[in-house]
């Protein structure tokens, strides 16, 4: 661009670089224009009074066009019944019991008694504690092997 002058602020008179952009982009024929405001405006008559455009060629059909047949014989994916949760043992019940023993006696102090908060949160605690030890650790990878991928 002409006005530039080598400005890195930009350019000096922004109105005529503007008008230098659209004036660029007018003498470009891609570009459709505005109509004018000195020009007749285009009506519904105008319109039915040209003839109808050719219609255009078909296109060639491509990759995109193409649409699968429909095949019915095709079934979808149904997985395998899970298998039934393992019955719990009887440690497992007893914590989670200690755990309900121990919010009974929270939730109801007023019928127990107030001393009965203490216990409460010292049975809660001890029932979490339990069950959590009762977690079996897992099989973590092998330390010798090499591979890293995934398992099954």
């Amino acid at each position: 661009m002409s006005t530039r002058h080598d400005n890195a602020d930009g350019p000096e008179d922004i109105d005529a670089a503007f008008a230098e952009i659209v004036a660029g982009l007018e003498r470009d024929s891609t570009f459709g224009s505005w109509p004018r405001e000195d020009e007749p405006r285009r009506t519904e008559e105008d319109d039915a009074a040209r003839p109808e455009p050719a219609p255009a060629p078909e296109p060639a059909s491509g990759p995109r066009d193409w649409t699968p047949e429909a095949d019915e014989a095709e079934e979808h994916y149904v997985p395998p019944e899970p298998p039934p949760l393992p019955k719990p043992g009887w440690s497992t019940v007893a914590g989670v019991a200690v755990v309900c023993l121990g919010v009974v006696l929270l939730a109801l102090p007023a019928l127990v008694g107030p001393s009965t908060l203490p216990i409460g949160l010292v049975l809660i605690s001890a029932g979490i504690g339990w069950l959590l030890l009762r977690i079996r650790n897992r099989p973590g990878p092998d330390a010798d092997d090499e591979d890293g991928g995934a398992q099954v």
